[in-house]
């Protein structure tokens, strides 16, 4: 059960974001708590995207404000995320696949010795320790991670994000190219992070995969947020018709 008395990890108030005159987002407000994870849903063109881009620094919300732990945070780009403690991982994955683990881990953020070389020994070391905790059942680390499998090359980002004391992580649709082994292996890691108290805002198409992940779903149609429900209280044919017809349940519509 998250407890949700205390300071957010993240507000997102009011926010609106337009192109060409067109609003992709329209006062949109959104918030997430530690060890919790919130999926967002709805079709391509919902303004899912966009919205947790305003959070990962890819782009600027017209209007609105976002807070970070209770203070407001000024984000306009990607490295001002990371300096908040958020990061994304992008469906992508953004992996070199001709390095292994560790090199990946550390990319361009290379651990060294005293005289100024990289220290494979000492990245590998921690790439270990890191791994041990989220995937135990890592084993190749020595291996480009081209060869590896799409749930292993899921851990390994999120190794990245999580060395980096990473506290709120934007995973765009982690397991839609994944079978069902690795689905769990993803739904494994997810809840490893929880108990680490990191905050994880979750963008997906699958209603059920929302509904076996996440403690709350965000429903947004035509750039508008439809609502905000707790999964324990809706059925995946419930948040299909928020989808479809951009209104919440009759029985939490008061």
């Amino acid at each position: 059960m998250v407890d949700r008395s205390g300071t957010p990890l993240v507000e997102m108030r009011d926010i609106s974001v337009s192109f060409g005159g067109i609003k992709a987002v329209d006062h949109v407000s959104i918030d997430l708590f530690p060890g919790e994870v919130v999926g967002l849903l709805g079709h391509n063109g919902a303004g899912k995207s966009t919205l947790i881009k305003c959070l990962s620094g890819a782009y600027r919300q017209d209007t609105g404000d976002i807070f970070v732990n209770g203070e407001k945070a000024n984000i306009e780009n990607p490295r001002d995320a990371r300096d908040y403690n958020i990061e994304t991982i992008y469906q992508t994955l953004a992996l070199a696949d001709n390095l292994d683990a560790a090199s990946n881990l550390f990319l361009g953020r290379e651990l060294t010795t005293g005289l100024g070389f990289v220290n494979d020994a000492a990245m590998e070391a921690e790439t270990r320790k890191i791994m041990g905790r989220l995937n135990p059942n890592f084993r190749k680390f020595a291996s480009p991670v081209s060869a590896l499998s799409g749930g292993q090359r899921q851990s390994v980002a999120i190794a990245r994000a999580v060395y980096f004391e990473a506290k709120i992580l934007v995973m765009d649709e982690p397991t839609a190219a994944l079978g069902p082994q690795e689905t769990q292996m993803v739904a494994e890691l997810i809840q490893e992070l929880k108990k680490d108290g990191l905050g994880i805002f979750l963008i997906d198409h699958d209603v059920h995969q929302v509904k076996r992940l996440c403690d709350r779903a965000a429903v947004m149609k035509n750039g508008e947020l439809v609502g905000i429900v707790d999964v324990d209280d809706v059925s995946t044919d419930d948040l299909l018709a928020m989808i479809i017809a951009g209104k919440k349940p009759e029985h939490l519509a008061a």
